[in-house]
């Protein structure tokens, strides 16, 4: 798999109201665990839209990668242009240090956010341009990244296409496990 698109949930939508959310660490981890694999089997970009949460934290993952493994790179695909418009400062700057750091960015849409089509065609964009999908997702507690799994589950049926999903109990047995480190 060379071209792995990453999402999730936004951080609002699990809670995380902060960068020191204890949480955090341990979605990185699954992250940094799956991208690891992937890089054994020839992951050469990470494709995300921008959005703050899990996206955002993948990037993170990314670039603390890219010392070890600089045949990785990533980038950032939005729907629409300004799609950090309304966001606080802390989270424009965010985005801003994502923007910059990617390997390649650019808007599928020249134009601000206009209907939920440019959603809708930013996943197919990503599943037609990307070899799997990487997805923080609960089937018990939807949220936003919904759309995505299901349009990914869908192309899958029919296609040579990798859906793999990160699950709230793999997140719980990574925080147990490091749990376990941190007594021993």
């Amino acid at each position: 798999m060379k071209r792995l698109v990453v999402t999730g949930y936004k951080q609002h939508e699990l809670g995380i109201f902060d960068d020191n959310h204890p949480g955090i660490k341990y979605i990185k981890l699954a992250l940094e665990s799956r991208f690891l694999s992937l890089l054994d089997e020839g992951l050469e970009w990470v494709i995300v839209s921008g959005q703050l949460g899990v996206e955002a934290w993948a990037v993170e993952v990314v670039m603390e990668l890219k010392e070890t493994y600089p045949q990785l790179n990533y980038a950032v695909i939005t729907p629409f242009l300004e799609q950090e418009k309304n966001w606080n400062e802390t989270n424009k700057e965010k985005y801003e240090e994502l923007i910059v750091n990617a390997d390649y960015h650019v808007s599928l849409t020249s134009i601000p956010y206009e209907a939920p089509w440019q959603f809708v065609e930013k996943n197919k964009f990503f599943l037609r341009n990307s070899d799997g999908l990487l997805i923080l997702y609960d089937s018990e507690n939807e949220g936003s990244p919904k759309f995505l799994k299901e349009a990914a589950d869908r192309y899958a049926d029919t296609s040579d296409y990798q859906v793999i999903t990160i699950t709230p109990d793999d997140l719980q047995m990574i925080a147990e496990d490091e749990q376990m480190k941190e007594w021993y």
